[in-house]
């Protein structure tokens, strides 16, 4: 279905239900905090339901409690991840945030995604969900790529150029081109910054040394 223009960015749908008590919230978030520090240091394989409570210091009850299964776990922190991005691009500084030219967020939305690519491969890999393009968090990135697009006056079919553009971002291609191929993560970006550049017409940003395109 075509994206239709919007005055203002979706945000995720909060869960329903009764709103979780504050020490709940706590202890969920320290639970999340404890498994993030193990996916940077060990990679997803090094995540376990008994590491993530040693880490924590609770019993491995309070995980599977929380999460349910390892699956869980590692959906959760995935809806984390989505969600600190979104914070950012949504209600951040510019460049990222509101308040600079469409294009030029588009090359900072690219460049930010591609920081937290290492991390989130790792549990997207872990989580296998394969059904990630219907969900909320690529929905909302979809609709974010796709008014900036609009607002930076590109033509063509919005909705299909917005799916190309997040494409090249995919966590398992990113993570291919890094571990197999032997990019850096710096010489992806500039290339998604050249992608922008040449679907987005006119003099519509600075490049990173301040200087138009």
């Amino acid at each position: 279905m075509p994206i239709e223009a919007v005055d203002e960015p979706p945000v995720l749908p909060v869960a329903e239900g009764h709103p979780e008590r504050s020490d709940a919230a706590r202890n969920r978030q320290l639970l999340l905090d404890a498994a993030e520090q193990l996916v940077r240091e060990h990679g997803a394989d090094g995540v376990t339901m008994d590491a993530v409570a040693r880490r924590a210091g609770v019993g491995k009850g309070t995980v599977f409690r929380r999460f349910g299964n390892r699956a869980g776990l590692m959906l959760a922190l995935l809806d984390q991840s989505e969600r600190k991005l979104q914070g950012a691009y949504m209600f951040g500084p510019p460049p990222l945030g509101p308040g600079a030219p469409a294009a030029e967020r588009l090359v900072a939305f690219g460049r930010a995604r591609l920081a937290g690519i290492e991390v989130e491969g790792e549990m997207r890999r872990a989580a296998d969900d394969p059904g990630r393009f219907s969900t909320a968090p690529y929905n909302v990135m979809r609709t974010h790529v796709a008014l900036l697009l609009r607002d930076a006056g590109t033509e063509g079919d919005i909705p299909l150029l917005a799916d190309a553009l997040l494409g090249c971002l995919d966590a398992a291609l990113v993570l291919h081109q890094t571990r197999v191929l032997g990019y850096t993560l710096d010489r992806i970006g500039d290339n998604w910054e050249r992608l922008v550049r040449t679907v987005v017409p006119g003099r519509q940003y600075s490049d990173r040394h301040g200087e138009l395109a």
